[in-house]
């Protein structure tokens, strides 16, 4: 499955500079990447942030992990050092109390089981003023509208401060 995830054909339809964008991820950030999986969007991130940045790439599953250890390792990523991989799910992040800039989800959010749960504990980890970014696209098989992922970020905690994209493709950006 990672290889379909982190390929061309997906960056067609997610540009990982459109969601950099849209996200507003900026340098020197520190950045939660949820559900990373073998790292279709993890690089493009780490180099945006620039080297006094962090992106901390959080996935569930060992096996996508693993993925992006190989993925980091190829001679294109190894100027990359600022990338730190974590085996955790969304509910139990292993970071401190408001120790992050941004907290983002690339259509993954709707695969949690307990959305609010795993939106609180971004909100945890989420300094004040901090962004909850949230990206959907149409072909994914568990893509909601968008009004369903405003309502999920406002019922944890988070107002909304942009919404950008279109039916297809949107990313809904909230602020602790």
């Amino acid at each position: 499955m990672g290889p379909i995830l982190d390929s061309d054909f997906r960056r067609a339809f997610q540009s990982p500079n459109v969601i950099i964008q849209r996200s507003g991820i900026q340098e020197g950030m520190k950045v939660v990447e949820i559900g990373c999986g073998s790292g279709a969007f993890t690089t493009y991130v780490a180099r945006a942030i620039g080297p006094k940045g962090t992106t901390f790439a959080v996935d569930i599953q060992q096996k996508m992990l693993k993925q992006l250890e190989a993925k980091l390792k190829k001679r294109e990523n190894r100027d990359i050092e600022n990338v730190k991989i974590y085996n955790h799910s969304a509910y139990h992040l292993p970071f401190e109390d408001e120790s992050m800039d941004l907290v983002f989800f690339v259509s993954v959010l709707q695969q949690i089981p307990d959305i609010n749960k795993a939106l609180s504990e971004s909100r945890r980890v989420l300094k004040t003023g901090g962004t909850l970014a949230v990206t959907e696209t149409l072909w994914d098989p568990y893509y909601p509208i968008c009004a369903t992922t405003i309502k999920q970020g406002i019922a944890a905690g988070f107002s909304l401060s942009k919404l950008d994209g279109n039916f297809w493709h949107y990313t809904a950006r909230f602020k602790k």
